[in-house]
């Protein structure tokens, strides 16, 4: 009886890279070049402070992960992560209270985004137009003075900032 040939082993096989993956989900479509600046935290999150693109206004703070931005970016509805409910929020999808994302920027760090919006409605949870509506009394506060250097906290010289 014939004896058969040993199997051939097959040349193995090199898997594609994996996916870049946001830490809550598949690999995102921002582009390769915005992700490498952005300086997440350990969770993988980036702030994003919103504001009223022609007031000026701070709205809220918020919180993206790459797929956030990307979505943001491509759609111009502000979208976020929630970090309590574990998903994807584009802000006012229940509430109507859109924001029409005007400008995003990224600060010199990479790790926080001013969104610039066009806020239909109040942009807080609570009714309020600002998340930031309850004021703290600053007792220690200093008037600049056009021209002179404002004192650098921990500084004993005479090199401040400035104005």
């Amino acid at each position: 009886m014939p004896v058969p040939d040993p199997p051939v082993a097959a040349p193995p096989v090199t898997p594609p890279a994996a996916p870049v993956r946001t830490p809550f989900g598949p690999a995102s479509g921002l582009d390769p070049s915005i992700a490498a600046r952005l300086r997440r935290g350990a969770d993988g999150l980036v702030a994003a402070v919103v504001r009223q693109h022609d007031s000026g206004e701070v709205l809220m703070v918020a919180w993206m992960d790459d797929e956030a931005l990307h979505r943001t970016l491509t759609t111009g509805r502000a979208t976020y992560w929630s970090r309590s409910r574990r998903e994807y929020w584009v802000k006012g999808a229940t509430s109507g209270h859109h924001q029409y994302v005007r400008s995003v920027s990224l600060d010199c760090d990479g790790d926080a985004l001013l969104v610039s919006v066009d806020q239909v409605g109040p942009a807080c949870h609570t009714g309020n137009r600002s998340c930031f509506a309850d004021h703290l009394p600053v007792s220690g506060r200093l008037d600049p003075v056009p021209g002179r250097l404002d004192p650098v906290p921990g500084r004993s010289d005479d090199q401040g900032e400035r104005r």
